[in-house]
């Protein structure tokens, strides 16, 4: 990786009017499967309510109004180990503000954070304590959105780590916090790792952590029984697909945007703190699942944002081992590899619908705030904005 500057530019979305149209076109010229009744959610996403979505998408979604309000955010792109980084970059009012790295996973955007921002960079707008403040890097993890084309295989959460922790010293950031969510949990924490002498702390939602043998499942009880269990009961075909054939899900997904809102619809409907046939609008507003849906659609990223999952998961990945530059990994003795145990602050935060497990959270981290909610699900930035941004503002405050 290249020491040099940072060529950062400044960067505002801008989707050309044809593809607009195409899309409109193609949701209205959708072929539609049909799908056996009496059967809800229980078998994937039901026709008529996606059906509902597709032609609210269509013909009352207005992609403009939506494109105009994420422009109203500084926005970025740069280069970093051959890896094009789009980012949001809103600087805090308040000068003692604290730097903040906010890392999305799939299937979402950067435009979970939009509820979080204000509160986060500007407290004393918001009833909140001026010294809460925050200045937010927001990056579209690589290829996802605006991060593309993905520069190559191997675009772990090790080799993404490395690549934001050069963007946040690109920024002239000597000292900052991470929070991460879903696959941005894992990223999270490979910046503490490899980083630390920088990192003040790190914050995680929606984290999977793993047991490294059965009898450390042996010795789970109360809520961390629980939690597993849910875990074992939980459908993860598309963790399956994305794991193992990313680039054969592309062609239907890029071609398709009725599959490709329902793959993601399905996601939310399944994850977010609904009842089990609760329709995800109910839990997030409809026009922001579709802002979300639509970045994925216009930058054509279904392919290579799944891609994180067959480098996470796939033994062809890493049975390898990590890469000659990654940092904070240790060898299992059974030909396996696992994180070092990290040594930053770290803090968690759960939803009510989580299968974070705490005893395994332990042994891979340095925990010292652990906050259980008993509402909001996988998407806590857009379901509970004030409950996430409570918690971030109180894990950052305690470590001074």
């Amino acid at each position: 990786m290249t020491s040099s500057p940072l060529d950062i530019r400044p960067f505002r979305i801008d989707v050309p009017q044809e593809d607009v149209d195409d899309l409109r076109g193609r949701l209205a010229r959708t072929r539609w499967p049909g799908d056996l009744p009496g059967v809800g959610w229980t078998r994937g996403v039901p026709q008529a309510p996606l059906q509902v979505l597709a032609e609210h998408w269509c013909t009352r979604y207005d992609w403009r109004a939506h494109e105009a309000h994420l422009n109203t955010f500084p926005q970025f792109v740069t280069t970093i180990d051959g890896q094009p980084i789009h980012f949001l970059h809103v600087r805090s009012p308040e000068p003692a503000a604290t730097p903040l790295l906010l890392l999305h996973g799939w299937p979402s955007t950067v435009a979970d954070f939009l509820d979080v921002i204000g509160p986060l960079t500007d407290p004393r707008a918001h009833d909140g304590d001026p010294a809460d403040a925050f200045s937010v890097v927001i990056p579209s993890m690589p290829g996802f959105g605006f991060s593309t084309p993905l520069a190559g295989p191997g675009m772990d959460a090790a080799r993404t780590g490395r690549i934001l922790a050069a963007l946040m010293s690109g920024l002239g950031y000597g000292r900052y916090g991470v929070q991460g969510g879903d696959t941005g949990s894992f990223v999270a924490p490979e910046l503490g790792r490899q980083d630390g002498e920088h990192v003040l702390g790190v914050h995680l939602n929606a984290a999977i952590t793993v047991p490294l043998g059965d009898e450390d499942v042996e010795r789970l009880d109360g809520a961390d029984r629980r939690r597993w269990e849910r875990m074992q009961e939980y459908n993860d075909g598309y963790l399956q697909i994305q794991s193992k054939s990313p680039q054969t899900l592309a062609y239907a997904l890029t071609d398709s945007p009725a599959g490709q809102l329902a793959w993601i619809v399905e996601m939310f409907q399944r994850l977010a703190d609904l009842p089990a046939d609760g329709p995800p609008e109910d839990a997030v507003d409809r026009d922001r699942i579709l802002t979300g849906v639509s970045l994925y659609w216009f930058t054509r990223t279904a392919g290579s944002s799944a891609q994180v999952y067959f480098e996470a998961m796939n033994p062809a990945a890493w049975s390898q081992g990590p890469d000659e530059e990654a940092t904070g990994w240790e060898g299992t003795g059974d030909g396996g590899w696992a994180p070092q145990r990290g040594t930053v602050p770290t803090g968690f935060l759960l939803s009510a619908n989580d299968v974070t497990v705490r005893a395994f959270a332990e042994r891979e981290h340095t925990v010292v705030r652990w906050t259980e909610l008993d509402r909001g699900g996988h998407f806590l930035a857009m379901e509970r904005p004030e409950a996430f941004v409570t918690d971030v503002r109180a894990f950052f405050r305690a470590l001074g």
